[in-house]
């Protein structure tokens, strides 16, 4: 790790413009060269070949979850290294790869270490989620948690109605290809893991989840609600007649009838500092 590009999100999770200036100068503290920086969604993602020609070996991420998704679905083809830091609300990534929660000892951490390791991730078309997938009725929760983020109480007040309403009296999403799992449901969590995926389906008999998911979606944590169903499998299909509201590591997108979703691994391009073995 010698010459990087910056990747972050001011405005998502924890981060804000001080947290990126003061990780810009544990880079120069540790005699890093920073060739360039992106401020997502404001800058556009930098592309491969731009980055090959800046001379850059490592990309570190300091943001959310959409953010981190964004960029790794955009530079998925290129062989440098990608260093993830804790910038956002759960962190999942960052916890999966790093023994520390401190972006600064990760640096310092990441500079005397060069090991790299591949990510499960859910794939879908041209859609992929590092983190989950949810899918059904209750993923229009994401409204709410956006508004909690924007800080307005009027939208949060109409997106939980609406959210509640979408959840409890539209008919559930129905999948296939995962055995057990024929009835219609309000929310299909999808988990990566290196043996494939992991289904937690959720029905609208059991309100207690449901009102844990909303919650867990307003205060951040979308992956911490409880699950009726839980099977795994190496690809499941969408069974809709109507396209199907999705969330890729919380970020939505509209999913076709029939769509088959499957489990899928990156490069060996994550730059990982735990003591363990992640993947092989």
């Amino acid at each position: 790790m010698k010459t990087l590009w910056f990747i972050t999100n001011p405005n998502s999770g924890t981060t804000s413009q001080a947290k990126c200036d003061a990780l810009e100068a544990v880079f120069e503290e540790r005699g890093l060269t920073l060739a360039g920086r992106t401020r997502f969604p404001a800058d556009a993602l930098p592309e491969g070949a731009a980055l090959d020609a800046a001379g850059v070996d490592t990309v570190v991420l300091f943001a959310g979850d959409g953010t981190i998704n964004a960029a790794l679905r955009a530079l998925a083809e290129w062989e440098g290294a990608f260093l993830i830091l804790p910038g956002g609300t759960m962190n999942l990534l960052a916890k999966a790869l790093h023994d520390e929660t401190d972006p600064h000892k990760i640096i310092h951490a990441a500079h005397g270490c060069d090991r790299r390791v591949a990510l499960p991730y859910v794939i879908a078309g041209e859609h992929r989620a590092f983190v989950g997938l949810i899918l059904g009725p209750a993923a229009t929760w994401f409204r709410a948690r956006e508004a909690v983020r924007s800080g307005r109480l009027g939208r949060l007040i109409a997106a939980v109605r609406g959210a509640w309403r979408n959840t409890f009296h539209r008919r559930g999403v129905r999948i296939e290809g995962v055995a057990g799992m024929r009835d219609r449901y309000q929310a299909v969590f999808v988990s990566p893991t290196l043996e494939g995926l992991e289904v937690a389906a959720v029905d609208a008999r059991d309100w207690r989840s449901i009102v844990e998911l909303g919650w867990e979606w307003m205060t951040g944590d979308w992956v911490a609600a409880q699950a009726v169903v839980e099977r795994k499998t190496e690809h499941l299909g969408v069974r809709e007649t109507r396209p199907v509201l999705a969330l890729f590591d919380g970020e939505p997108v509209t999913l076709d009838s029939g769509t088959r979703i499957r489990a899928g691994r990156s490069l060996e391009t994550f730059l990982a500092t735990r003591t363990e073995a992640i993947a092989a």
